[in-house]
């Protein structure tokens, strides 16, 4: 099975592609972490986007596609994987469509997890993290159950990333926003867009992504 979850920043989507880790087996594919292990692993289309790199330029489609297709080759993959942060264009999904039927795979299911933008504002600005064990809090929803006492390792120090603020997540938004909003007709004219309630409970949430898996 090979799924894509389309969330905006915030919208929960690595919790989520967690669970279907651990419930379906299936393998969360980050296109950054796959680009650095690609460079360095020295592969010939890590080559290439280490020579992009060091140009400061951004890597292509088609070397992140290459990236891709060599990922999915690998043995942990045979179940099924996840794609996190690929496609973010109409031309980055033709390219996938492209590769995947070279490979006789398709691409079973996109989700979009639907949100709130005013609500991922908060939900984004007020989360923080465990310095010691990085388990996930938040100012308003997920509280230690001691104050500045971390409830997994008992740490009390704490760190929020630096681009956890209102206007960069409002940037953010927006940008993911303009880069969506071509994917979802394309996906849609396939007949392979599902949608969800990312504003659920994340139990919810994830009754609702298997319920739509079920029909495949």
């Amino acid at each position: 099975m090979i799924l894509i979850l389309l969330g905006a920043p915030g919208a929960g989507k690595g919790t989520q592609a967690q669970r279907l880790q651990d419930s379906r087996g299936l393998v969360q594919l980050s296109t950054g972490d796959m680009l650095r292990a690609a460079v360095a692993a020295g592969t010939d289309v890590g080559k290439k986007a280490k020579e992009v790199m060091e140009r400061g330029e951004l890597v292509s489609d088609d070397i992140m596609t290459g990236i891709i297709s060599d990922r999915l080759d690998q043995p942990d993959c045979a179940n099924g994987v996840i794609l996190d942060g690929f496609p973010r264009t109409e031309a980055q999904a033709e390219a996938l469509d492209n590769m995947l039927n070279d490979k006789k795979l398709s691409l079973n299911a996109v989700i979009e997890m639907k949100t709130d933008d005013a609500v991922l504002v908060e939900r984004v600005t007020g989360r923080y993290t465990c310095a010691n064990c990085g388990a996930g809090y938040h100012d308003s929803f997920l509280k230690p159950a001691k104050e500045g006492v971390c409830d997994k390792c008992g740490g009390q120090e704490f760190t929020r990333r630096s681009d956890d603020n209102a206007e960069t997540v409002t940037s953010r938004l927006k940008a993911y926003h303009a880069q969506t909003a071509p994917l979802l007709p394309y996906y849609k004219g396939k007949g392979i867009l599902k949608q969800v309630d990312g504003m659920a409970e994340i139990n919810e949430v994830t009754r609702q992504i298997e319920a739509e898996l079920q029909n495949i």
